[in-house]
C-alpha cells in the first residue's frame, strides 16, 4: 500500500470517531433537556416537571385506590387520614373518578385549579355522583394539590366531615293505603311484581336507575347535620302509588303458598284497580297470573250464558234439559260424575254446572255467538299496563259445530288469563266496561276496549252466579259473604288432568283462582275462601 494511500485511511478513521464523540454528546444533551415521564406515584422526581393536569390525574388516580401518603399533595397525611374516614363513613363504597377542565397555566403561575367528576357506589348498586374541583399551588418548585376538605366534595368545609344514613324507611313504590310495595320494608311483597314496579319507579325518576339506598350529609364537628347532599329526594318526595293493597296482596300469597300445586289468584276493584297478582313458587317465575292463556272450564259458561240469554231467546228461569250424557254432533258431552237433572231452570243447570245444558245451547249460537259474548267481558280486549305485559284472553269464532259445543263449556280454543276471568267477573259485577290498572296517576292505555252487555242480561247471570255460590258447585263458600261466581274444570294437554277454576267477585272485589293440574275445580274454591277470609 502506498503511503498516501495510508494517511488517507488514518484521517478516515480519527474523522469518524470524533463523529460517533460529537453524536454521542449532541444525543446526552437531547435526553437531558427532555420532559420526565410520570413514571409513577413513587417517584418524586418525576414531579418536577409534571404540569398541573399531570398532578390532578395523578391524585385522583391515587384517590380511587383509597391512599393519598405518596399523592402530589401538600400534606399527605392529613389527606390520608381524611380519605380513610371518609371511606369508612361510606361503608366501603367505591368511587371512579375522572379529570375535568385544567385550566392553561402561565409559567410564572404559581397557583391553579382542575375540576373532576367522581362517582362513589354504594351497595344496592345507587350511585352518588359530583363535580368537585380541586386547588393546586406551587410548592418548592413542584405543581402539588393544595389539601383541604373540599377536595372530597365541594361543600365540605373546615372540621366538616360526611354522614351517610340508610333510607331504607321510605318506600319507593307505596300501595293503595301508603305501605311500602318496593324499598323500605316491603321484604317479599308481591314478589311476581316486584321487577315490573321497580322499572316503572325508575324510569319515572328520570331513568336514573336504581333509586338511591342511603342518604349522604355533611354535618358539623359534633355531627349535627348541614346539608344533605345525595338522596334527599328518597326523603322528601313521594312514592309512586301503586292500586294493589298489601293486605289483599298477603292474603292472595298466603292463600297460593299454601297450596301444594301450582297456584294464581289475581284480584281487582271491580273499577279496575288492582289489588293483588299472587302466584306460588310452584307456578315458576314467568308472570302467568297476568298472560298466561289457559282454557277455562265452565268458568267460561257465565259469557256462554250472557249469549243466551242475548242470542238463544231463553231467560234465567227458562226450563232446560240437563240430562247426564247427550250427543251433540260429533261430541258426547257428559256431567261431572254423570250426573242427570232432568229438566231445570237454565239458574240451576248454570249452578250445577250442566256441561251438556250449556254445549246444547252453544251449539245453537251463531258462528260468532260466543265471540261475541267473550268480548263483552273483556276477553278480547288488549290493554297496556305501565310495567306490565298482559293478555286477556283469545276467543274467536267457530270454525264448526262441534268447536261450538267445545267452547260452550270452555273447552276448544277459547283461552283465558287469571287477568281476563278476575276482567269477566268484574264486568259482571259493575255492568260497565272495566280497564284495568295498576298505578295512580299513570293510565292504562286501552288498544282494544269492549262494551259490557245489557243491564237487563246481566242481572240475569248474576242471579245465576249467586246461586252457585248458595246451592251449586261452590255453596262451600255460604260462610264467606255475598260470594257471586262460577267454578270451572278445564282438561289440556292430553285430557289426562284439568285445571282448576272460581272466578267470581263479593262486593266491590272480584278476583279469579286458578290451579294448574288440581283436576278439579273444589280445591279452587277452598282457595277462594281462604283469600276472603285475608
Amino acid at each position: 500500500m502506498s503511503p498516501a494511500r495510508k494517511r488517507g485511511i488514518l484521517i478516515g478513521a480519527v474523522l469518524a470517531v470524533v463523529a460517533i464523540v460529537v453524536a454521542a454528546v449532541v444525543l446526552l444533551v437531547k435526553e437531558d433537556q427532555a420532559p420526565a415521564a410520570d413514571s409513577g406515584p413513587g417517584e418524586s422526581a418525576a414531579n418536577v416537571q409534571e404540569s398541573p393536569a399531570q398532578v390532578a390525574a395523578r391524585f385522583l388516580r391515587l384517590f380511587d385506590l383509597g391512599d393519598l401518603s405518596t399523592a402530589p399533595v401538600d400534606d399527605p397525611a392529613a389527606a390520608t387520614a381524611a380519605l380513610t374516614g371518609t371511606r369508612n363513613t361510606l361503608n366501603g363504597a367505591s368511587v371512579k373518578t375522572s379529570l375535568g377542565e385544567v385550566p392553561t397555566t402561565p409559567g410564572e403561575a404559581t397557583s391553579t385549579s382542575a375540576t373532576f367528576h367522581a362517582a362513589w357506589t354504594f351497595a344496592g348498586n345507587s350511585v352518588w355522583k359530583y363535580e368537585g374541583k380541586l386547588d393546586l399551588v406551587r410548592n418548592g418548585g413542584k405543581w402539588v394539590v393544595r389539601w383541604a376538605m373540599s377536595a372530597i366534595h365541594p361543600k365540605l368545609e373546615a372540621g366538616q366531615r360526611l354522614s351517610v344514613a340508610p333510607v331504607s324507611a321510605k318506600p319507593v313504590v307505596a300501595d293503595r293505603d301508603g305501605k311500602a310495595l318496593v324499598g323500605g320494608d316491603s321484604a317479599g311483597v308481591a314478589p311476581i311484581l316486584q321487577g315490573a314496579l321497580s322499572k316503572v319507579a325508575s324510569e319515572q325518576n328520570g331513568g336514573t336507575g336504581t333509586p338511591a339506598t342511603v342518604t349522604v350529609s355533611r354535618v358539623d364537628a359534633s355531627g349535627k347535620p348541614v346539608e344533605t347532599l345525595f338522596g334527599q329526594a328518597a326523603e322528601t318526595e313521594k312514592p309512586l302509588v301503586s292500586t294493589l293493597s298489601v293486605a289483599s296482596q298477603a292474603a292472595a300469597q298466603k292463600a297460593v303458598d299454601g297450596f301444594g300445586g301450582s297456584a294464581i289468584i289475581v284480584a281487582m276493584k271491580t273499577s279496575g284497580e288492582l289489588l293483588a297478582i299472587a302466584q306460588n313458587a310452584a307456578a315458576g317465575n314467568q308472570p302467568k297470573a297476568l298472560s298466561g292463556l289457559y282454557a277455562p272450564g265452565s268458568a267460561f259458561k257465565i259469557a256462554t250464558a250472557a249469549a243466551a240469554l242475548q242470542q238463544g231467546g231463553v231467560s234465567a228461569d227458562s226450563p232446560v234439559a240437563c240430562p247426564g250424557s247427550e250427543q251433540i254432533g260429533t261430541r258426547t258431552l257428559k256431567n261431572d260424575n254423570g250426573f242427570d237433572l232432568g229438566t231445570v231452570s237454565l239458574k240451576t243447570a248454570f249452578a250445577a254446572s250442566c256441561n251438556t245444558t250449556f254445549g246444547r245451547l252453544a251449539g245453537q249460537l251463531p258462528a260468532d255467538g260466543l265471540a261475541k259474548a267473550a268480548s263483552q267481558f273483556g276477553l278480547n280486549a288488549d290493554f297496556e299496563i305501565p310495567g306490565l305485559a298482559t293478555e286477556t284472553g283469545k276467543v274467536e269464532s267457530s270454525g264448526s259445530g262441534d268447536e261450538q259445543v267445545e267452547a260452550g263449556i270452555g273447552q276448544g280454543r277459547v283461552q283465558v288469563s287469571p287477568l281476563g276471568a278476575a276482567l269477566m267477573a268484574a264486568t259482571v259485577a259493575t255492568g260497565k266496561p272495566v280497564v284495568p290498572k295498576l298505578w295512580q296517576g299513570l293510565e292504562t292505555k286501552v288498544n282494544a276496549g269492549y262494551q259490557a252487555p245489557s243491564a237487563g242480561v246481566l242481572n240475569q247471570v248474576r242471579a245465576m252466579m249467586r246461586e252457585v255460590c248458595t246451592t251449586g258447585t261452590a255453596k262451600a263458600l255460604k260462610g264467606s259473604g255475598a260470594v257471586f261466581g262460577k267454578t270451572g274444570t278445564a282438561q289440556f294437554g292430553s285430557g289426562a288432568d284439568a285445571n282448576g277454576w272460581f272466578v267470581g267477585y263479593r262486593g266491590d272485589i272480584a278476583f279469579a283462582v286458578m290451579l294448574e293440574g288440581a283436576n278439579d275445580s273444589k280445591p279452587a274454591v277452598q282457595l277462594a275462601a281462604k283469600f276472603l277470609a285475608g
